[in-house]
């Protein structure tokens, strides 16, 4: 054989191309409709297939939520930010996710009216806020109080720039708004307990 000759890369399978139809289906329904009013019907029709196949993938509608809204932050690992600039870069990562991922948009959607979105809004910060709140704040036992002040900031901002649409959070541009909550964020993180 041919040093030079190289295997070309196997084309995708058919199942890896409809658990992403479905996956991408069940982000949009979720979004538009919440997720007490999506239904693996509704979900399929968009998917363009037999809804038969979205409970082979993934067994029942929690099932497919819980797939549907995994998310990685992305977020830096706690040591790679220095302790004074945690706030600006949490905000600018923040801002780029939401920018860039309307699965964050679709969750913090269907978590403002659903349980099990809120659940799984609220493991996702504890699993990945969580342990960066600890590198950084003063005393670990108040990072869970931190992060979710935090949270408070960052899910406030998504809910209004995002959500909501309100004007004024609409038109600000990403510069603008890291450097108005960029300190906030680093107070929350790193300040001393208020007396």
């Amino acid at each position: 054989m041919n040093a030079n000759s190289s295997t070309p890369p196997a084309p995708p399978r058919r199942s890896d191309a409809t658990r992403t139809a479905i996956l991408d289906a069940a982000r949009e329904r979720f979004a538009a409709d919440g997720y007490e009013r999506a239904t693996i019907r509704a979900i399929a029709k968009h998917a363009n297939i037999d809804p038969s196949m979205v409970m082979r993938y993934y067994g029942n509608k929690e099932g497919l939520f819980a797939a549907a809204m995994a998310i990685d932050l992305k977020l830096p690992k706690p040591g790679a930010l220095s302790r004074e600039d945690v706030g600006r870069a949490l905000v600018t990562h923040f801002l780029g996710m939401w920018e860039e991922n309307e699965v964050l948009t679709a969750l913090l959607r269907v978590g403002a009216t659903n349980q099990a979105g809120a659940e799984r809004m609220q493991g996702i910060f504890a699993d990945q806020l969580l342990p960066l709140a600890r590198r950084v704040c003063p005393d670990p036992e108040q990072a869970p109080a931190r992060a979710a002040l935090v949270s408070s900031q960052l899910l406030g901002l998504a809910l209004t720039r995002y959500v909501l649409r309100f004007p004024p959070a609409v038109a600000l541009a990403p510069e603008e708004l890291v450097a108005w909550l960029a300190p906030t964020v680093q107070r929350y993180l790193t300040a001393p307990h208020p007396a």
